[in-house]
């Protein structure tokens, strides 16, 4: 159906900058500059530079960034790795892929890896941590550090979500080992196809990181080092994202305007939970502005009725795939948020009129839900 309000808008987005975009892929494809040019580097060299690190290495998708890393890293068989139970199958999927085994915590009501419980799951196995920055808001990064530090532990940054965001003043992706970022397209910085980056300050990593996306290969020698994949970053996508990483500082800031806009109009309904949380620490981006609400199926079927889409993360809790062979974890949190979750419209091109049709829809709606 077409709504009126729609969680993104992809054709609006591609007319603002569509003479930025279309140069830059008209220089790609005249200049034949198709695969591993200079456009990749220079994205390459920008990104590291945004979020304060020596190295970016860009692969085709943050899943590999993830193995990537952690492959980096030296997780492999044998070994385990301590994540969120609360994110996208590919966090775990990397792992497992590594020969490894995903250790599954709950989160705190920010979404966000809960310190508290990290400790008691490290064993004799454990090899890294892998905190994910979900919808935009950095996890604790000096207590994850510290307890990693203590026990010997890689940390690998899921920031996957969170590009431009901030704890401590420092970005998402740049106090780890490593940092995975999604440029998947509606993503805070999407391209228009899959793509993703590892950002780290070891060149060690970085290294073996940009062998392994292209078949193991030393393109400067020949010389294959590793059973590598095929995970480069398209230089085509690499000049676009290039183009709006340019524009990235400004998007973040319309996303805060918007994140403000609702609590103003929302925090008055007492059956909302509303994401926003103490930031003297942090600076959140709202990848996702996500509500939560114990009616959240009836609300979300009132909203499509009024032409407002909206999306869910997620809910069917990963390990009931039976496909993924995971175990059951103890995470009541999890589940919580599996039943109460929506995530509202939130893009560049959201406006302020849409905004407004969004929070006189959800005051209509708990109104009549006392």
């Amino acid at each position: 159906m077409a709504y009126r309000v729609p969680f993104i808008d992809p054709r609006s987005h591609y007319a603002k900058l569509k003479t930025e975009i279309n140069r830059a892929i008209s220089d790609c494809l005249t200049n034949g500059d198709l695969v591993n040019r200079h456009q990749l580097k220079e994205f390459e060299q920008h990104l590291a530079e945004f979020v304060g690190v020596k190295y970016a290495v860009g692969v085709n998708s943050g899943y590999h960034a993830l193995l990537f890393a952690l492959q980096g890293a030296g997780v492999g068989p044998g070994d385990e790795v301590i994540t969120v139970a609360h994110t996208f199958v590919a966090t775990v999927s990397a792992i497992v892929h590594c020969g490894a085994h995903p250790v599954l915590i709950d989160v705190r009501p920010d979404f966000n890896m809960d310190v508290a419980l990290i400790e008691r799951a490290i064993t004799p196995r454990t090899k890294a941590l892998l905190p994910v920055h979900l919808n935009g808001r950095v996890c604790e990064m000096d207590q994850i550090l510290a307890l990693a530090d203590q026990h010997g532990l890689a940390v690998i940054e899921d920031a996957a979500q969170a590009l431009g965001a901030t704890f401590d003043g420092n970005c998402a992706g740049s106090q780890g080992r490593a940092g995975c970022f999604s440029f998947y397209p509606f993503k805070v910085l999407g391209g228009f196809g899959d793509g993703g980056a590892i950002t780290t300050n070891d060149p060690e990593l970085a290294r073996k990181a940009t062998l392994l996306r292209y078949n193991g290969e030393d393109r400067a020698t020949g010389e294959y080092h590793y059973h590598g994949q095929t995970a480069l970053l398209d230089n085509v996508q690499a000049a676009v994202l290039d183009v709006k990483l340019r524009h990235l500082p400004d998007w973040i800031a319309h996303r805060r305007w918007i994140a403000d806009c609702y609590l103003r109009g929302l925090s008055g309904i007492r059956q909302l939970r509303l994401p926003h949380f103490d930031e003297t620490r942090r600076r959140d981006i709202y990848q996702n502005y996500v509500i939560r609400t114990t009616v959240r199926d009836e609300l979300r079927a009132y909203l499509k009725d009024q032409g407002i889409e909206t999306l869910v993360h997620w809910q069917k809790p990963m390990w009931e795939h039976r496909g993924l062979g995971l175990a059951v974890p103890d995470v009541q949190e999890t589940l919580s948020l599996c039943r109460e979750v929506l995530s509202l419209p939130m893009s560049a091109e959201t406006t302020d009129t849409q905004v407004q049709a969004i929070v006189a829809s959800l005051q209509a709606f708990f109104s009549r839900h006392p």
